[in-house]
């Protein structure tokens, strides 16, 4: 029998002794979390072995900082192997932003010319790209990609942009606000074969792609282990592959300076690197408990079990279809159109995220995408189709109470 029912969405996952999945987590009972995506969420296992690291670590700290090169080594090698990379071809950061700063004050200048990126970037990757322009005396230009491209269409927008003038580009695997892939791998294969540079932002891609990098041809790639991965905040995995890993640096100039790529990010003076040592325990968690491939496999299900009862709960209150086609759908992640007027905008999405949490008791995530607002829907295993159901049975109707208050207001 499939685990399955169309019309009450995937069985929860359970722990080995039986009890609901969220028991591993310390999540508020008083909130309904359905945003994973945004900050992830952190096992008890996982903090516990990070309370413990802190707790050597405070107990002589003169001798855990000379050994703790030693002991990042050995964590990066752990998630080296769970997203199947060389570990010497992997850095640890503190987050993908961090990543991306670290990329574009190592790469050599390149006066003139242009950074490509689209409209579907990450804010904070995308205002580097911007400085890095700036300091390069070039332009970014922003591919338009509309939301529902498909692969070709997506591909062809980007090759379009592409001239003797690019000197980087920059790109989602998964975007961020608008919950689609973007088609990097064949991407990369154009980039690399006209010489120009290309950082991959897989912010939200570990834990929710099986070997992710594998396949992809890019100069750098990085990855928050704290969404999906469910590692402590913040631990990131910046891969550097190709003529310019070399010239990678981190952004503390520490006693590793000297040391080549990726050593010298194991030591970066006297900082909390614990995040970094507890992740591997994360990983370690969802493998022995479910299993990377059952937890994904559940993940996406629950997510199209959600997308449809929110979706339906919207459409039938706004008289038309709030169904959004995103092109390259993503397994976990998902869109959902809000009634007119509800996140109309960056700030506005963000309001909105406040105002549901405190007056609903539902962490949720909205975005704004070409003027229109979004319900960004996420999963994880501690979800269940219960929580979705409360989000279209009881938060829907005040969201389309809330948009035709805006709407009589603005009138």
């Amino acid at each position: 029998m499939s685990r399955t029912d169309v019309t009450t969405g995937p069985r929860p996952l359970l722990l080995a002794d039986g009890r609901a999945a969220a028991e591993a987590w310390s999540l508020d009972s008083a909130h309904r979390h359905l945003n994973h995506g945004s900050f992830g969420a952190v096992p008890l296992l996982a903090q516990e072995e990070q309370n413990r690291l802190r707790q050597e670590m405070e107990r002589s700290p003169v001798v855990w900082f000379p050994t703790l090169p030693q002991r990042i080594a050995r964590a990066r090698t752990a998630i080296a192997a769970f997203l199947r990379v060389r570990a010497e071809d992997l850095a640890l950061v503190p987050n993908a932003s961090g990543g991306a700063s670290a990329v574009y004050t190592s790469l050599p200048p390149r006066r003139g010319g242009e950074i490509v990126v689209t409209d579907h970037g990450y804010g904070a990757v995308t205002m580097g790209a911007e400085r890095l322009a700036r300091r390069w005396g070039a332009s970014v230009r922003t591919v338009a990609v509309p939301l529902d491209a498909d692969e070709d269409q997506a591909c062809e927008a980007v090759f379009g942009a592409l001239s003797d003038a690019t000197g980087l580009i920059v790109l989602d695997h998964i975007t961020s606000m608008t919950a689609r892939r973007m088609p990097v791998e064949r991407i990369g294969a154009q980039a690399r074969k006209r010489g120009i540079p290309l950082l991959v932002d897989g912010a939200h891609v570990p834990g929710l792609i099986d070997d992710p990098v594998s396949r992809l041809t890019c100069d750098f790639w990085i990855g928050n282990l704290h969404k999906f991965g469910c590692a402590p905040r913040g631990t990131s995995a910046l891969i550097a592959r190709g003529p310019l890993r070399d010239e990678l640096h981190p952004l503390i100039d520490s006693w590793g300076a000297a040391d080549p790529f990726p050593e010298r990010f194991d030591t970066q003076g006297t900082v909390d690197a614990t995040s970094y040592l507890a992740a591997p325990t994360a990983l370690d968690f969802i493998e022995h408990t479910w299993g990377w491939t059952t937890a994904r496999t559940y993940m996406r299900e629950l997510a199209d079990y959600a997308e449809r009862i929110i979706g339906d709960a919207f459409s039938e209150l706004c008289g038309e279809s709030c169904a959004v086609d995103v092109g390259m759908p993503v397994n976990a992640l998902r869109l959902v159109r809000l009634p007119n007027g509800l996140a109309t905008s960056h700030d506005d999405a963000n309001a909105l995220r406040d105002r549901v949490a405190h007056e609903l008791g539902v962490t949720a995530a909205f975005t704004c995408f070409d003027g229109t607002g979004y319900f960004r829907l996420s999963t994880h295993v501690y979800n269940t189709a219960a929580d979705f159901e409360y989000f279209a049975e009881r938060c829907v109707p005040v969201l389309d109470k809330w948009a035709r208050e805006a709407d009589l207001a603005s009138k």
